[in-house]
């Protein structure tokens, strides 16, 4: 379960730069944070030295337990910058789960680790209120977490962060793409924005290249630069759910790579994409203009406003879409 490193308070060990009684503090003000996800799988309690979690085996024939880790990036720069921290939680959970339910798999619950250079308990309070909210979209319990102060690795302001998703699915339910074939149809569903990828590139841009702050507005976008980088990375967990009880073939998260690295990792080698056009948001259009990137790199640095693409036999390919609703259109087909 959450916890800092422990040992005898001292004013030396305070001068050094961990204050234990910051921490405590810090654990107290997300308590009930983290109990409100708890679901009916969790068996322990916060404070102790792991998280337990019981998996209902009379709902499987043959479990599988899936497993996936990750960060945020660059992202958190911009989070620092503008002070704003409670979205980049959201993003952690995101980053995890959207990858482990790729095969099919529930999410069951998540652990996270925040390092920093110096612990202020409402700011990691924030960032934990994040994470409750993406593991609540995601229909996860959070069970587990360390918070670890470490003066002169990280500034005062630095910090960083790293999220463990774990889930579970029936064995003969497995999504692998290896029933994909010629003919099968690609639906794609809406990213929220730039998720959690391509934040070196973004910043260079912004930052660097025309000198902008996190508080430029950008009248184009009716946003500032900050509000549009901290736009949290959407979960499809409940976007599946919606279609269950379809034959999904193939699931791919589109992350780091875009489109043009990630989409391939799902398919036989004999086949490949051929895609149709969808509406690219506008602030791709403008990332596009104001850095002068060569489009296919943006493709394969973004996700251009596709956030998951499902692929599905043709004769299901209307109904699916019709299940997820707006957010998903067909995008293509597999050749």
């Amino acid at each position: 379960m959450r916890g800092i490193y422990m040992e005898n308070q001292s004013d030396k060990y305070t001068k050094s730069g961990v204050n234990i009684s910051e921490g405590n503090r810090a654990v107290n003000l997300i308590k009930e944070k983290v109990k409100s996800t708890f679901t009916e799988g969790v068996i322990s309690d916060i404070g102790g030295f792991s998280g337990l979690f019981s998996i209902d085996s009379k709902k499987y024939n043959k479990p599988v337990l899936v497993s996936g880790t990750d960060g945020v990036g660059t992202k958190l720069i911009v989070a620092q910058k503008t002070k704003v921290y409670d979205t980049i939680g959201i993003d952690l959970v995101a980053m995890c789960v959207n990858d482990i339910i790729t095969c099919g798999a529930t999410p069951l619950f998540f652990l996270d680790y925040i390092a920093l250079g110096k612990l202020v308990p409402e700011n990691v309070a924030k960032i934990v209120d994040g994470i409750a909210t993406g593991c609540k979209e995601a229909m996860s319990a959070l069970i587990g977490g360390e918070t670890a102060e470490m003066p002169d690795l990280y500034k005062d302001d630095d910090f960083d962060l790293a999220g463990f998703a774990v889930g579970i699915v029936d064995k003969d339910n497995i999504i692998d793409g290896k029933q994909i074939k010629a003919g099968d149809m690609m639906i794609g569903v809406k990213s929220s924005g730039f998720h959690s990828n391509g934040y070196s590139l973004l910043r260079y841009i912004l930052f660097h290249e025309n000198k902008l702050d996190v508080d430029h507005y950008i009248s184009d976008l009716s946003k500032t630069v900050g509000e549009l980088l901290l736009t949290p990375t959407k979960i499809y967990v409940k976007t599946l759910n919606k279609i269950k009880n379809f034959t999904i073939k193939g699931i791919a998260h589109i992350t780091g790579g875009g489109i043009t690295e990630n989409l391939p990792r799902i398919l036989p080698d004999n086949l490949k994409p051929q895609y149709i056009k969808w509406d690219i948001p506008a602030h791709f259009e403008y990332i596009k203009q104001l850095g002068n990137v060569d489009e296919s790199e943006m493709y394969r640095v973004f996700n251009m406003g596709i956030g998951l693409i499902i692929v599905v036999d043709k004769n299901d390919a209307d109904n699916i879409v019709s299940n997820i609703g707006l957010d998903a259109s067909i995008i293509g087909e597999i050749v």
